[in-house]
């Protein structure tokens, strides 16, 4: 029985639809008291954030009741399967958190018993070899309103049906050539149940089974027998799979007794806004070098997530947000860019860091003279400390904090104007040096040395506040700004048009010669997650070195897409 503290702290909380079901069952008795689920993806990509709240639901329903949860990886089509995939979706799971211990299972541990249950069911005459092509056996399965018609060789005798299937597997006949199927119902409302494909033949090797076998079981066959085998108790999947269940339960019910059965439950799977989900697309953006491989920071995996600077917490929290219902719904990716905001904030470490660089000479600061001011690393945390950021003559900042002819309520730096350095000086703009094209190469300023903090002068109110660097000692990097991969709102919704030509043409910004503080690029190696200030926040890539900084912005200060859009 699942730990009775741990059941009543369940009880006590609120509780989703799906936790609603497990805490029934439990104290139902079903199953003795036990809780096991599965997360069971297949090896053929990597995961996104759809399966990031289906990975939440099944480990945390087992976290949540005392119970196991089981990685189950459904490997039963070696054409599409690959060991990089088999690691990926290992990793994602650590990262977000979670950990299944000694359970990692894989379809085709079971190959052999459920291919001496379709033996058995061949047998007692629950199923046959047909050699219809799959565009015939579509055609000849009806429609919802229309019963389907049986196959011609839906009559063949238990001992010719063995046969063929033997035969199959011994790799006698090519692919797609003939399939194994039940024999249940081709009338039945349910076109699930209209004989479904049980086996078909694939010749290629698997990568773990290698070339032992010549069948593959289809996923409403392997699922749920699967299931069984492992002892899992709760089989949560999204909704797409409700008009599966019934096929799910008919075909446990050839293994089930009365003491134990799993029990599939479906919730809402995640959308969203200005996303696409389709594995099948996203393996094509890949393939095709339209992103830069599934870990790109635009893409909507784990591990892209990951490389652009979202935190387990905030996907985690994100996914309790918009919680599990029985309703298919589109979230705004706003939404998540909030909640890795919020977590953000709280563990970011502050520091200055310029993108688009202008001079400025503060002609009244002493030549050779370098001082080091105080910088809080994060004010949100009380024990992030502070680090020391050097100041002199010669500093940058960013060439949209100045305009030479400003607009009303341009509080930032402008000819004859003051504005404060952070953590520093008030300076004030005296002149401006331009090239022979017009162009602005450099400002001079004179600072007021007594309105440095600590100094009589330092409560002096100016309306701008300014980010900035120290020019002989900030240290050459490069920035990626990423935004949104698409343009529209609904990429899936967009049928009459190929879903290449919804990519966002911006979604990927370059930025050389960025100039970031020295202690920046000293912690980048660690990894470090960081607010430039005033900007947004940044991470450093995993293309980043010591000599060649490579900085991601995870995500703006702001949300400022939302702004735009609805002001378009």
């Amino acid at each position: 029985m699942a730990d009775n503290t741990a059941q009543e702290d369940t009880k006590a909380r609120s509780m989703n639809f799906v936790e609603e079901e497990v805490w029934n069952d439990l104290q139902a008795g079903r199953n003795g008291g036990r809780i096991n689920t599965r997360f069971p993806p297949e090896p053929n990509g990597y995961l996104h954030i759809g399966h990031a709240k289906a990975i939440c639901m099944d480990f945390g329903i087992a976290e949540r009741f005392g119970g196991t949860c089981n990685l189950r990886f459904d490997d039963t089509n070696p054409v599409k399967e690959d060991v990089e995939y088999v690691d990926s979706i290992r990793d994602d799971i650590h990262w977000l958190g979670f950990d299944w211990g000694d359970r990692e299972y894989y379809a085709s541990d079971y190959f052999p018993q459920l291919f001496d249950l379709a033996v058995r069911l061949i047998k007692e005459g629950k199923a046959y070899v047909d050699d219809q092509t799959s565009e015939q056996i579509a055609a000849q399965k009806g429609t919802p309103t229309q019963p389907g018609t049986d196959s011609p060789y839906r009559s063949r005798t238990p001992e010719e049906n063995l046969d063929l299937f033997q035969r199959m597997n011994a790799g006698e006949f090519e692919e797609g050539s003939r399939v194994l199927r039940a024999k249940i119902d081709m009338s039945s409302p349910n076109m699930h149940f209209r004989d479904p494909i049980m086996y078909r033949i694939i010749k290629t090797p698997h990568h773990r089974t290698g070339t032992t076998w010549k069948v593959y079981p289809m996923y409403d066959f392997a699922h749920g027998q699967s299931d069984y085998f492992e002892g899992v108790t709760h089989s949560i999947c999204t909704l797409e799979f409700v008009v599966h269940r019934p096929l799910y339960d008919y075909f446990v019910d050839e293994l089930a007794d009365s003491s134990y059965r799993p029990r599939q439950i479906e919730f809402n799977r995640l959308n969203l806004t200005y996303t696409v989900m389709s594995k099948r697309k996203l393996l094509q953006l890949v393939k095709e070098g339209l992103v830069a491989g599934w870990d790109d920071p635009r893409m909507p995996t784990i591990s892209g997530m990951r490389r652009r600077g979202y935190t387990p917490r905030s996907i985690r929290n994100f996914i309790d947000t918009i919680g599990y219902t029985k309703y298919e719904a589109l979230n705004s990716v706003s939404l998540l860019e909030h909640a890795v905001r919020d977590d953000l904030n709280r563990v970011a470490t502050r520091g200055m860091a310029v993108l688009n660089p202008l001079k400025v000479v503060i002609t009244n600061y002493p030549e050779g003279q370098v001082e080091e001011v105080e910088m809080e690393n994060n004010p949100e945390d009380s024990n992030a400390g502070t680090h020391k950021m050097p100041f002199s003559r010669e500093i940058y900042i960013e060439r949209d904090d100045f305009m030479e002819n400003p607009p009303k309520k341009f509080f930032r730096l402008a000819p004859g104007g003051e504005v404060r350095l952070k953590s520093a000086y008030i300076i004030r703009c005296e002149n401006v040096v331009k090239d022979q094209q017009g162009n602005i190469t450099e400002l001079h300023c004179t600072y007021d040395p007594e309105t440095r903090s600590g100094l009589p002068g330092a409560s002096r109110k100016v309306k701008g506040t300014l980010h900035w660097v120290s020019a002989g000692h900030a240290v050459d990097a490069q920035v990626r700004l990423y935004d949104r991969l698409f343009n529209v709102e609904n990429p899936a919704a967009e049928t009459e048009r190929d879903f290449r030509e919804l990519l966002n043409p911006d979604s990927l910004k370059v930025v050389e010669h960025v100039k970031v503080e020295p202690f920046i690029a000293s912690q980048a190696a660690q990894g470090t997650k960081f607010q430039f200030q005033r900007i947004g926040y940044f991470t450093p890539d995993a293309d980043s070195t010591e000599e060649n900084l490579v900085f991601n912005r995870t995500i703006a200060l702001k949300d400022t897409w939302e702004k735009v859009q609805k002001n378009s």
